[in-house]
C-alpha cells in the first residue's frame, strides 16, 4: 500500500468517526457557514465541534506548516482530504478572510513573531478579520486611500474612513491600508497594518444592500491605536502586500462561479419538469442551461489546474483577474437562470412559500460581484495589458 493510500485509508476512518451528521449537509447560504470569532455566530452547536476537530489536527487549513496551527499536508494529501471530504458531504469547518486572505499575505510576508501571534487563531478560529481597503474616495483607484497613520513611537495612532468593509460588525480584529507617508508617490508611503476592532475610535455601521442584507459596512478610524508590531513589511512598502492579497480575494471572490452541489439543471426539471424525451420541457431553458453548464466545467476544469501550478510554486499573479472576471459572471448567469426556472414564483421578496426571497435576493446580489473586488473593468484592463500585452489606448 502507498502512503498515499494508506493517508486515504486513515482520514477516510477519521472523517466518518468525527464528522457530525449535521455537518454532512449542504451549506445553505454564506451566513449558513461557519466564521468563528470572539463571539461566534452559531446557527447549530455542531458547527463549533466540528470546528474543533478538525482544526485540533490543522486541517481547517491543511497545507499550512503545522507550526502556525495547518496540518502541513503535500499537494497529493490535501487533494486526498479534500475528495474524502466531498465524498460523505462534509462541509468546510471554518471560513474566514484570515484564511483566504490575510493567511497567505503573512505567510508570506509576516516575520516569525507575527505568524506564531496570528496564524494558530486564524486555523483554530478564535478570531475574525475583515478587510480595510476601500475609501470613498479610494475604491478602484486603491491607492489613492487617505486614512492616515501617525507615527507615535511604538504605535500608530491611526484616523479616516474605510467603506464597504464586509462584516466588519462582526470582525475581531483587521487588515488595513493606511498612509504614512505623503512624500513619494501614491503607491508609496502606503503601510499595511493590524489591529484590534474592540478599542475606543473603532465604529461600524452597516450598509443596506439592494437584496435587503447589510454585508458591508462603513467603518470609522477615530484615534484607533495599531501597535508598531503588527506592521507588516516595511513601512511605506505596504502596496507590494496589498497588492498580494488581492490576487487571493480574486480568487476567493471567482469561486463564487463554481457550480453549487444541486445544479441548476436538476432544479429546472424539478420545477418544470420534462418532455416525452425525458429532457426539460422548455427548449428555450434546455439551450441556456446546458451553455452555462459547459462553461462552468471548462472554468473548474481551469481552476484546478492553475491551482495545481500555483501550489508548485507558479502563483497566480494576474491570471486572477481573468478568475475574477469570469467566476463572477458565471455567477450572474447562474441566478439569472434561477429566476428564470422559477418564474413568477423566483420573484418573492418574503414568506415561506417564496422561501423567504432567497432567489430574488441571491440574483441581487450576485450584481455586486461586477464590483467588489476590483471591479469587471479594471479586471478586462489588467487582463488586457498584463496577461494579453495589449497597449493602452
Amino acid at each position: 500500500m502507498s502512503d498515499l493510500e494508506q493517508f486515504r485509508q486513515e482520514t477516510r476512518a477519521w472523517l466518518e468517526d468525527n464528522c457530525p451528521v449535521t455537518m454532512r449537509e449542504p451549506v445553505k447560504s454564506f451566513e449558513d457557514m461557519y466564521h468563528g470569532g470572539r463571539n461566534p455566530e452559531i446557527i447549530h452547536p455542531d458547527q463549533k465541534v466540528w470546528c474543533d476537530r478538525m482544526a485540533e489536527r490543522g486541517w481547517t487549513v491543511p497545507q499550512w506548516p503545522k507550526e502556525y496551527g495547518g496540518g502541513g499536508l503535500d499537494k497529493g494529501e490535501a487533494k486526498v482530504l479534500s475528495q474524502e471530504m466531498a465524498r460523505i458531504g462534509a462541509r468546510g469547518a471554518l471560513w474566514s478572510f484570515g484564511i483566504v486572505m490575510l493567511g497567505p499575505a503573512l505567510l508570506q510576508f509576516g516575520s516569525e513573531e507575527q505568524k506564531l501571534e496570528h496564524l494558530p487563531k486564524i486555523a483554530r478560529g478564535e478570531i475574525r478579520w475583515c478587510q480595510g481597503y476601500s475609501e470613498p474616495n479610494a475604491g478602484s483607484d486603491l491607492a489613492s486611500l487617505a486614512t492616515k497613520a501617525e507615527d507615535h513611537g511604538d504605535h500608530y495612532i491611526i484616523n479616516g474612513q474605510k467603506v464597504w468593509t464586509s462584516y466588519a460588525d462582526k470582525a475581531d480584529w483587521i487588515f488595513c491600508l493606511v498612509r504614512t507617508d505623503n512624500s513619494g508617490s501614491k503607491h508609496e508611503g502606503i503601510s499595511f497594518v493590524l489591529f484590534d476592532m474592540e478599542q475606543p475610535g473603532v465604529t461600524t455601521r452597516p450598509i443596506k444592500l439592494i437584496s435587503g442584507s447589510s454585508p458591508f459596512c462603513e467603518t470609522f478610524f477615530d484615534n484607533a491605536k495599531a501597535s508598531k508590531s503588527n506592521l507588516v513589511g516595511e513601512e511605506g512598502k505596504g502596496w507590494t502586500i496589498a497588492k498580494y492579497l488581492l490576487t487571493h480575494e480574486r480568487e476567493m471572490i471567482s469561486s463564487f462561479g463554481a457550480a453549487p452541489k444541486k445544479s441548476v439543471g436538476q432544479q429546472a426539471v424539478e420545477a418544470i419538469g420534462t418532455d416525452a424525451s425525458g429532457r426539460l420541457a422548455n427548449s428555450v431553458l434546455r439551450q441556456n442551461i446546458a451553455q452555462y453548464q459547459l462553461d462552468a466545467m471548462a472554468f473548474s476544469a481551469t481552476m484546478a489546474r492553475v491551482g495545481d501550478e500555483a501550489r508548485a510554486g507558479q502563483g497566480l499573479g494576474a491570471a486572477s483577474s481573468i478568475f475574477k472576471y469570469y467566476g463572477t459572471e458565471l455567477n450572474k448567469r447562474r441566478n439569472e437562470l434561477n429566476i428564470a426556472v422559477g418564474g413568477e414564483s423566483a420573484l418573492g421578496w418574503e414568506g415561506e412559500a417564496y422561501a423567504d426571497g432567497r432567489v430574488s435576493r441571491d440574483w441581487l446580489r450576485s450584481k455586486g460581484n461586477s464590483i467588489e473586488g476590483g471591479t469587471s473593468e479594471v479586471q478586462l484592463n489588467i487582463i488586457s495589458k498584463r496577461v494579453l500585452g495589449l497597449p493602452d489606448q
